[in-house]
């Protein structure tokens, strides 16, 4: 993963990429076939980056809160909400992993393609957990196990995709309950090592009990 300043000056061509642009609307897709959105519902979008995911659910809910380390990732995300006429988008530039606390309460969580750069997911989903409100849901989408092979570039990566029956097991030691996957989508790319492979990233849920 670049580091911080890298995200900052890659944001304006981040959408550019179109398998990426792909990937997060099957994502995102995927996400509203099995979360129902309510105009009352608050949501968090952890490592929203572009807001190439959770923009698409801004106009069905009450208010979305992108979270990010990177401050150029923000500024488009908040560009392209006031280009899509949302007036409900706001951003707080923070990184859980460093502890930073996470303010507010949500009715959902999301985050995409960002758990695999947290070093301590551990204490991020106990993070997320405290700021659901009773009843809230938490929605992860990440990485199968990929054998270190879909970043060419390994820095800041601190997870070769995640075992879904342990991540399962992770979620339930947060407290989260009713915890479900699917397949979201999958990315044919080029590796290292010559030719292709097939990756595929999952769609793990979980409830806070009321």
């Amino acid at each position: 993963m670049p580091n911080r300043r890298d995200f900052d000056v890659r944001a304006s061509e981040w959408d550019e990429h179109s398998p990426r642009v792909t990937m997060l609307g099957a994502i995102a897709d995927t996400l509203a076939s099995k979360v129902v959105l309510s105009p009352e519902m608050d949501v968090l979008d952890f490592g929203c980056g572009t807001g190439l995911l959770s923009l698409h659910l801004a106009a069905n809910v009450a208010s979305l809160t992108g979270v990010d380390n990177s401050a150029g990732m923000l500024e488009v995300f908040l560009q392209k909400a006031e280009q899509l006429g949302l007036k409900n988008v706001s951003a707080l530039h923070l990184d859980l992993d460093k502890g930073e606390p996470l303010p507010g309460q949500y009715d959902l969580i999301v985050s995409s393609m960002a758990f695999h750069h947290i070093q301590h997911i551990e204490a991020v989903l106990q993070q997320f957990y405290a700021a659901l409100k009773p009843g809230g849901m938490l929605c992860i989408a990440d990485l199968d196990l990929d054998d270190g092979l879909f970043h060419r570039d390994p820095i800041n990566v601190f997870h070769d995709g995640f075992d879904r029956r342990a991540f399962r097991s992770t979620l339930v030691q947060a407290g989260f309950a009713d915890i479900r996957d699917v397949q979201a989508a999958e990315v044919t790319r080029s590796v290292a090592a010559g030719g292709t492979r097939r990756f595929t990233i999952f769609l793990m849920s979980g409830r806070k009990e009321a």
